[in-house]
């Protein structure tokens, strides 16, 4: 009984096949990787993760990690989409010190497009911000996030938000309030596409 199970597992792993993981066109349409599967069909809504110094070949980005859903297979390559990101903890707990104020924000946006995405920004200060300030500090980190996305197509608002543009964008926005140390936009998720 246990030597026809053997054979059996031993048969299918020789059945499966090497599928291409291909990058969106916003990110150059680069090789993230290779994955095994029997049909093609079992990697639709797969994620696949890489990071973003991988994929521009700068070592300066390597705590940015990228997800990526496959959404099509032609072939032996597999086509993604971009599914969100996020920033190494290390990273993030690098940018809080003692004395130093965090301001978080979470806004639910939605591209020109139609798309709809969660992104989580965070304000570092060189000083504790005082509880009347950090309202409106967040007020701002919000309204900047929502008019870019508005503005945009999802391509652009991506690539905008992965490379830092929206991130200097916000500290433009809030630098006026307190001295800000750091603007980073840490995490994003795609929560619906259109139809």
């Amino acid at each position: 009984m246990a030597e026809e199970k053997k054979r059996v597992l031993k048969k299918s792993w020789r059945e499966k096949k090497w599928f291409e993981i291909i990058a969106p066109p916003m990110f150059g349409g680069a090789k993230i990787g290779e994955t095994l599967a029997l049909e093609p069909n079992q990697l639709i809504r797969r994620v696949f993760e890489t990071t973003l110094g991988d994929l521009i070949e700068d070592f300066s980005k390597s705590h940015i990690k990228l997800y990526f859903q496959v959404n099509g297979v032609n072939g032996t390559k597999s086509a993604t989409t971009f599914a969100g990101h996020e920033m190494a903890r290390d990273y993030i707990r690098s940018q809080v010190r003692r004395r130093v104020g965090k301001v978080d924000d979470i806004a639910t946006v939605t591209t020109q497009d139609g798309y709809k995405l969660r992104v989580n920004a965070m304000v570092t200060t060189l000083k504790r911000v005082q509880s009347s300030k950090l309202e409106i500090i967040r007020g701002e980190m919000r309204k900047v996030v929502e008019d870019r996305a508005g503005e945009r197509t999802f391509d652009q608002f991506v690539q905008e938000m992965v490379l830092g543009k929206l991130s200097a964008d916000i500290y433009k926005g809030v630098k006026q309030y307190c001295p800000i140390h750091r603007v980073e936009v840490y995490k994003s998720k795609v929560l619906s596409r259109p139809a």
